[in-house]
């Protein structure tokens, strides 16, 4: 499969007791920045092109830094925070944050977590998150409405600057309560400290947002917090005891960091937010209301950690399931067939199909993942040369003419790997007939919600459909489909309809599978390849619990995704066909 930059990762940590405490009992006053470490390695997968930490030393004297940060970029930018002086972070709150970008905005101003400081504790406010909003445009509009003047147009300054502003307004109505109350000076100041009530600041703040989150959040007064979406997009996990409380995006992160059974792990449920007030005590507060059961899919066949109990069982269940779509593809033929995978995340689904015979298949490790090439330091007309030796195979380890190759990968999205590496290797083994297995379903829309994937042209799913309405003369459904976009987006948005399902109505799976192999067979092959993916009712019965598969269905869990697929589509016809006759 081709990388895809995808959801980030967050890690939350809060000391429940004195750092003296953790001194005499681990030995060390770093047990907690020990551990958001430990905790971020593990979740390194989630965000590879920088890493930012966060920390708040409670009960500082005036004139005292009491909120620090430490942000990097690049792949190693996790050893880069923590090899440096790391004596400041002293405190009892932590947050850490991986970053993958899905806009494509790169430097260290946009690596979290977000900083915005006052002159009151309870006023300065630290974020960061694992999300993408839809709806960042309205956002705007109603910052600007305010009075403010965002300084970058992006959602995590823009959620920065709403939510500051919602806890400026919190603060102050503690402010008039105190002195309602006749207190002075500090006093007022403990006052505030003691009663802001993070859930107020969350109910006024996130209830204005459209998209998959997950965001973490904490003051200088010493408030912690981590919300999740009302949909349930974007996942996290949390344990809590006498000593911390502590989230993360993944479950086997807290696993093995804390040293936890799968069970002592609870999961954040839609709408709800952790949140520990200063004085430590702990508590899940449902902030908004439930919207729906849209939970990641990708997470469960691709993105999270395969070591986590749930989803190793539902990836082999994903490869077991597609045992009778490819024992018709080599027409039942297992005796002359050698099995593999692309490594490395179609592992367990491979495990799972071999299982899933009803005899022992032959399976070899044919495919393996090479070094990746510096294809910078070449001309522009060689890299695609170069990119095709990113993977290499096993010389004969299979026999050639006589035996079928079946290869399962997680997910078939571009198509990309497939045409400029996969098939050319592999058809150096000679093999009588090549199936590729996909364990997800055809990738058919967008995804804004935290995958870097926002362009209907970027899926061979989509650019087949396009190619089989044009070969079989049906312009007028690209044409109307167009139309129909357009009138959707005059629309209030919570009454679009994604209209943009229409290209795929005409075909079967199968047709749409034939057209991919014909794009991305490279012109010299002559081997014979077929296609095998994964249902949409395979992957249900599979991953039960996490419904969200717009990427396949189209059926967006939120009104802003339906916009934006919208949108899509009316880019690519403007872009694509803008000096074309219409149709």
């Amino acid at each position: 499969m081709e990388q895809l930059k995808h959801e980030c990762g967050v890690a939350m940590i809060r000391l429940l007791k004195p750092i003296e405490y953790y001194e005499q009992k681990y030995g060390t006053w770093r047990y907690g920045l020990n551990k958001l470490y430990l905790m971020m390695e593990k979740e390194h997968n989630r965000g590879q092109e920088g890493a930012g930490i966060a920390c708040v030393k409670l009960d500082t004297e005036p004139g005292h830094e009491y909120m620090f940060r430490e942000r990097a970029e690049g792949k190693d930018a996790i050893g880069q925070i923590f090899a440096k002086d790391t004596s400041q972070f002293r405190g009892e709150l932590y947050m850490g944050h991986l970053r993958y970008s899905t806009t494509g905005k790169s430097g260290l101003s946009y690596v979290h977590p977000f900083l915005r400081r006052n002159n009151w504790k309870a006023k300065n406010l630290c974020l960061c998150g694992n999300f993408n909003m839809t709806n960042i445009d309205e956002i705007f509009e109603k910052l600007t409405r305010q009075g403010q003047c965002p300084r970058i147009y992006s959602d995590s300054y823009m959620m920065l600057e709403l939510m500051g502003h919602r806890l400026d307004r919190e603060v102050e109505r503690n402010f008039i309560a105190a002195q309602a109350m006749e207190l002075e000076n500090t006093d007022i100041t403990r006052y505030i400290e003691d009663h802001v009530k993070m859930s107020n600041v969350l109910k006024t703040t996130m209830a204005n947002y459209d998209g998959g989150y997950v965001v973490c959040g904490m003051t200088g007064s010493g408030e912690m917090f981590s919300m999740r979406d009302p949909w349930g997009i974007r996942p996290a996990f949390y344990y809590m005891n006498d000593e911390i409380a502590v989230l993360a995006s993944e479950r086997p992160v807290l696993q093995t960091t804390f040293d936890l059974e799968c069970d002592d792990i609870k999961e954040l449920e839609p709408g709800t937010a952790l949140i520990v007030k200063r004085n430590g005590a702990c508590s899940i507060e449902q902030i908004l209301p439930q919207k729906g059961n849209s939970a990641c899919s990708f997470e469960r066949i691709y993105f999270s950690r395969g070591n986590d109990r749930d989803i190793y069982k539902e990836r082999k269940r994903l490869g077991e399931q597609l045992v009778q779509p490819v024992l018709k593809a080599i027409d039942g033929d297992t005796k002359n067939t050698v099995f593999s995978f692309i490594p490395n995340t179609a592992e367990v689904a491979f495990y799972g199909m071999v299982d899933g015979f009803d005899e022992r298949v032959r399976s070899e490790k044919v495919v393996w993942k090479d070094i990746k090439l510096r294809t910078f330091i070449t001309e522009d007309n060689s890299r695609n040369d170069l990119a095709s030796h990113v993977y290499d195979i096993t010389y004969e380890s299979i026999r050639a003419g006589i035996d079928n190759l079946v290869v399962i990968d997680d997910s078939i999205v571009r198509g990309t790997t497939l045409k400029e590496s996969i098939f050319r290797i592999l058809d150096r083994l000679h093999p009588k007939k090549i199936v590729m297995v996909s364990s997800a379903p055809q990738v058919r829309y967008p995804d804004y919600y935290g995958i870097d994937m926002p362009r209907l042209e970027e899926f061979c799913a989509f650019r087949a459909a396009i190619e089989l309405l044009k070969e079989q003369g049906h312009h007028e459904i690209i044409d109307n489909t167009y139309r129909q976009c357009l009138e959707e987006l005059k629309k209030p948005t919570s009454a679009m309809v994604n209209c943009v399902r229409n290209i795929y109505e005409p075909f079967t799976v199968e047709e749409i599978n034939e057209k991919i192999v014909e794009m991305l067979r490279p012109e010299d092959m002559e081997t014979p390849i077929e296609l095998v993916y994964q249902s949409i009712e395979g992957l249900h019965n599979a991953v039960p619990d996490h419904r969200g598969d717009w990427y396949f269905t189209g059926h967006f869990p939120t009104p802003g995704g339906t916009k934006l697929c919208l949108k899509a589509y009316v880019n690519y016809i403007e872009k694509y066909y803008q000096f074309e006759e219409k149709f």
